[in-house]
């Protein structure tokens, strides 16, 4: 294949067009998203959104299934704000919290914290301490 060639491939190819500007990529469980800025022709910026996840054949063998969504400029305030409102509605709705370990433990509702704080200043003001003198782990001296 000659240069020629090569020139004429690239120019077909409608992704040539586009170029790579920035990229973050956030391993999220079994998931990973990628977030990736490029320019048009025109060098206007847009986002594509990419979520990849590892499946497998029926013969076993690897391969990865990819969701892409395009978000054009014009579309960011939109699209954040429509984001952030079901993510509020959902941590309102379903309050589960992750641990490190990503498995789910219900959040305590605000009677169980009221109560678990209420045990904690029991806890506290009881008077029943042990009264702990330090000068006492000095020397050992025999009776």
């Amino acid at each position: 294949m000659n240069m020629e060639d090569l020139t004429e491939k690239k120019e077909g190819n409608e992704n040539y067009d586009r170029q790579d500007i920035y990229s973050n990529v956030v391993r999220a469980g079994k998931r990973t998203y990628f977030f990736d800025v490029k320019a048009t022709r025109r060098n206007d910026y847009y986002l594509t959104l990419t979520e990849s996840k590892k499946r497998f054949s029926h013969d076993g063998k690897p391969y990865f299934e990819k969701h892409k969504i395009f978000l054009y400029k014009e579309d960011f305030e939109k699209f954040t704000e429509g984001l952030e409102d079901v993510i509020r509605y959902i941590k309102k709705a379903n309050p589960v919290i992750l641990d490190p370990d990503e498995k789910p433990v219900q959040a305590a509702t605000k009677d169980e914290q009221a109560k678990q704080e209420e045990k904690n200043k029991e806890l506290n003001t009881s008077g029943e301490y042990t009264n702990v003198e330090f000068d006492d782990l000095g020397e050992k001296t025999e009776e």
